[in-house]
Parts: structure tokens; C-alpha cells; sequence
């Protein structure tokens, strides 16, 4: 199955911590990362007095169900030092599981697609890099039409590219 993650860091060595989070997904049993997008320089949302973020996100091909795959991406924000104590406060690392194919999922900690993609111009940007026609499940819109409707707010800078 076809699987998008969202990576942002913004404490410490914001992009070692986006690396090796890539390198750990890559290392997850049955999941081969397949693509991930540039990294961008983006400012917090929720809580705007923190450090802005490194985002990016990763296209990967799985054989988990999402559960699975949402267990293995806590695993991995765990090992690399994420503590959660504010709700879209500072992160040493986050993995969100924005899509898992075309499914539709809404359960007690886990809802597919992430239900702010469509709001985050920090996950649509690097999308739209990797897969601009991609459809949104619910909405039946393509990520580059999301990302036109929403326009760059918070702003999204490029910066350099993640994985070959």
C-alpha cells in the first residue's frame, strides 16, 4: 500500500533529527521509503511563540496496516526523543501518517487522511513536490488544488533536498 508521512523537527539539529527519522522508516519491517521531498523552513502553527519547524514529507510503500504503521512511526519519535507535552508545542521529531492509499479511516488515534492536511500549507507543499495530482480521499481534490485554494500561509521556504 501506498503510504505519505509528514517529518517536522524544530528543536536541536532540526534536519540530523528529519534524517535519521527517514532512515528509521526505511529500516521499518515490510516498508520501503520510496521518495521523500525537499526539506522546507516553515513557521509554527498552533503555537506560534517557538522555533520554526523543518518539514518534509515522505512517500513510502508498505505492507502494514495503518495501525501498524502509525505503532512503528510513535516507535520512532520515541527513539529519537520526542516527549509529548504541548499539543502543537516543540518536537525534537513528528511523523504523522497524512495518507494510507485511498482509505478513509476514523478511529479512537488514528484518523486518514490526516485531518489538517488540507489546512497545512507545510504538508501540502512538499505533497504537491512528490505527487501534485494525488487525490484527497474525502474531498476528491488534488493536492495542488488544495495548496492553490489555500495559498502559502504559514510561509514555506525550499531548502534541500532530503533522500535521492
Amino acid at each position: 500500500m501506498r503510504a505519505f508521512i509528514g517529518l517536522g523537527s524544530n528543536l536541536g539539529d532540526r534536519e540530523a533529527s528529519v534524517r535519521q527519522a527517514l532512515e528509521q522508516l526505511a529500516r521499518t519491517p515490510q516498508t520501503t521509503v520510496v521518495r521523500a521531498s525537499s526539506l522546507y523552513d516553515t513557521e509554527p502553527v498552533g503555537v506560534a511563540d517557538q522555533p520554526n519547524f523543518l518539514n518534509a514529507v515522505a512517500h513510502l510503500e508498505t505492507d502494514l496496516s495503518p495501525q501498524q504503521l502509525l505503532w512503528n512511526l510513535m516507535l520512532i519519535e520515541r527513539r529519537l526523543g520526542r516527549v509529548r507535552t504541548q499539543r502543537w508545542g516543540p518536537r525534537t521529531i513528528d511523523l504523522d501518517l497524512l495518507l494510507y492509499d485511498d482509505l478513509v479511516i476514523d478511529e479512537d488515534g488514528l484518523q486518514v487522511p490526516h485531518p489538517e492536511l488540507a489546512k497545512r500549507s507545510f504538508v501540502l507543499v512538499p505533497l504537491v513536490e512528490l505527487e501534485p495530482l494525488l487525490i484527497h480521499p474525502v474531498t476528491g481534490e488534488t493536492m495542488l488544488s488544495l495548496l492553490q485554494r489555500l495559498g502559502a500561509r504559514p510561509l514555506v521556504k525550499h531548502g534541500t533536498r532530503l533522500w535521492n
